[in-house]
């Protein structure tokens, strides 16, 4: 007797622990959803410091890889070292030890990160404007690219990261001035990818990729046709393209920090008037024989300012003095965040939209300030983009600029489920006859289109800043004439304030958007 009920609380045990264990497994938070395209965000060493921005605070589950900036280039010894010892590997958190020889900081974070995300792989990015100075000498020779190559795969491999990103800014010139130049880095450059690739791929599985610039004239310090089959894509930086930093053939006015596509009116001279653009970048690499699928153009979270702007075309394409006066942590650059809390038809400043470049920018007549930067649909546009050209994906800069994740969720909820397949704009557009009337309107609006083909169509409206107000139509439509009427109300039902407005319609991959004026 005594021996059965031993057996029969021992079974009854092992049961409870049995269902403890699968309880226990049930609960954990596992990501491992598949991306059908990059989302490739940069984590800034810096962030942890008075941005309060920390690697738990990254929002894994709406990317798959982060890039860590930077590390830095040992000249002495030709190797790679870390940028910022305190940040990347010794700032304490919650839960670290204290243990002398313990991993903690971002690093470690990281770590923790993947363990909780395992579909998200981590790249130490290497270099970065600042410290760029001397890739040149650890390019130089079969000697120094060897050992600085063999430095990075003992740096991934101990600490853990899947990749390394190489951000030279850049080969034989265009960068800092105090930076190394010579002639022959951009052959020395191509050299030193096949060395990383080489040791990389003799090390295990672990990815390569490059920083590279969306300018035309610093493309050509490249051997684009020869590069790309040593990486596993290339995050082109299409940002940065114009800005406050009086260049007199570059930037001698105010202009767009990202567009996407030329504008007409554009009055710079060549290359910069047709050059400098998302679009034009990436047709750069395309035609030097990349593939699509290695491409992600850049995405910039923040926007950049202008100051002494005269009030004439609201501020665009006029003289200026310099950076703005103000800025989120520096004059003259602003954080997405900082722009919709403080800046984006508010205080004074009023916002704008450029149809044919896809971006907007703000003004302030009585400051004198006009500001270029990315909304939620701008951000859509380049991301439909990136889906009609079927490019890898996107990159951006960087997360802490957009750290209630407005951005980056508008760039996932466009790339994550669509398949990028190419398709006719031209006919479509020619067909689709998307317009409304009246407008002006107060207070309904009648939006009218007509479909070649049964088509899943979306309708939505957006503010001027970019925001979803709300959507109209969700639903697959039969072949025809179509109409729905807005009646200047909000996704709640509550009346919108009068001012520009734009309705967007998606059918398949065509995207097209269009404004109206709600006037009260």
């Amino acid at each position: 007797m005594f021996a059965v009920e031993i057996g029969e609380k021992m079974v009854k045990t092992y049961i409870i622990f049995i269902l403890l264990a699968v309880i226990a497994l049930s609960v954990q938070p596992i990501f491992a959803q598949e991306f059908n395209k990059n989302i490739i965000g940069y984590f800034t060493s810096w962030s942890v410091y008075v941005r309060d921005y920390h690697v738990p605070d990254i929002p894994a589950d709406k990317i798959n890889y982060i890039n860590y900036a930077f590390a830095n280039i040992d000249n002495i010894n030709g190797i790679i070292m870390l940028g910022d010892p305190y940040a990347d590997i010794d700032k304490w958190y919650p839960g670290d030890s204290w243990d002398p020889d313990s991993l903690r900081g971002s690093f470690h974070r990281l770590q923790i990160l993947k363990d909780e995300y395992p579909h998200v792989k981590t790249f130490i990015s290497i270099g970065g404007w600042t410290w760029s100075t001397y890739f040149s000498n650890i390019a130089l020779t079969e000697d120094s690219r060897a050992t600085f190559a063999a430095s990075c795969v003992d740096f991934i491999q101990e600490y853990e990261f899947d990749g390394v990103d190489i951000d030279w800014e850049y080969p034989v010139s265009g960068g800092l001035s105090t930076n190394i130049y010579r002639p022959e880095d951009k052959v020395n450059f191509t050299l030193l990818l096949a060395e990383m690739r080489s040791q990389l791929d003799q090390a295990g599985d672990y990815l390569l990729t490059i920083a590279a610039p969306a300018s035309s004239i610093i493309q050509d310090n490249l051997e684009i046709d020869l590069i790309h089959q040593y990486l596993d894509w290339i995050n082109v930086m299409t940002y940065d393209f114009h800005g406050p930093w009086g260049d007199p053939l570059a930037d001698p006015v105010t202009h767009f920090n990202t567009p996407l596509y030329v504008a007409s009116d554009d009055p710079l001279v060549e290359p910069y008037h047709s050059d400098f653009n998302l679009s034009a970048a990436i047709q750069g690499y395309l035609e030097e024989g990349v593939p699509l699928e290695k491409l992600n153009p850049g995405l910039a979270f923040y926007g950049r300012g202008y100051s002494g702007v005269p009030d004439i075309n609201n501020g665009l394409y006029q003289s200026y003095w310099g950076p703005a006066n103000v800025g989120t942590w520096e004059n003259g650059v602003f954080d997405y965040w900082d722009l919709e809390q403080n800046y984006i038809n508010t205080n004074g400043y009023t916002s704008y939209w450029n149809d044919e470049t896809k971006t907007p920018w703000v003004y302030n007549s009585n400051t004198q300030t006009m500001i270029s930067y990315d909304n939620p649909l701008s951000i859509e546009e380049k991301g439909d983009y990136i889906n009609s050209m079927n490019l890898g994906g996107a990159m951006f800069w960087e997360f802490s600029g957009d750290k209630y994740s407005e951005l980056l969720e508008t760039i996932y909820e466009t790339l994550i489920d669509t398949s990028g397949t190419a398709v006719n704009y031209e006919l479509i557009a020619c067909n689709l006859m998307l317009s409304n009337y009246p407008n002006p309107f107060n207070p309904n609006t009648k939006i009218s289109f007509s479909l070649q083909n049964n088509s899943n169509v979306e309708l939505s409206i957006y503010n001027i800043k970019g925001q979803k107000v709300k959507q109209l139509i969700s639903d697959q439509l039969s072949a025809g004439q179509h109409s729905v009427i807005w009646d200047g109300r909000d996704s709640l039902g509550k009346p919108v304030s009068s001012g520009i407005y734009f309705y967007k319609m998606k059918t398949g991959d065509f995207r097209e958007v269009r404004k109206m004026v709600l006037l009260k």
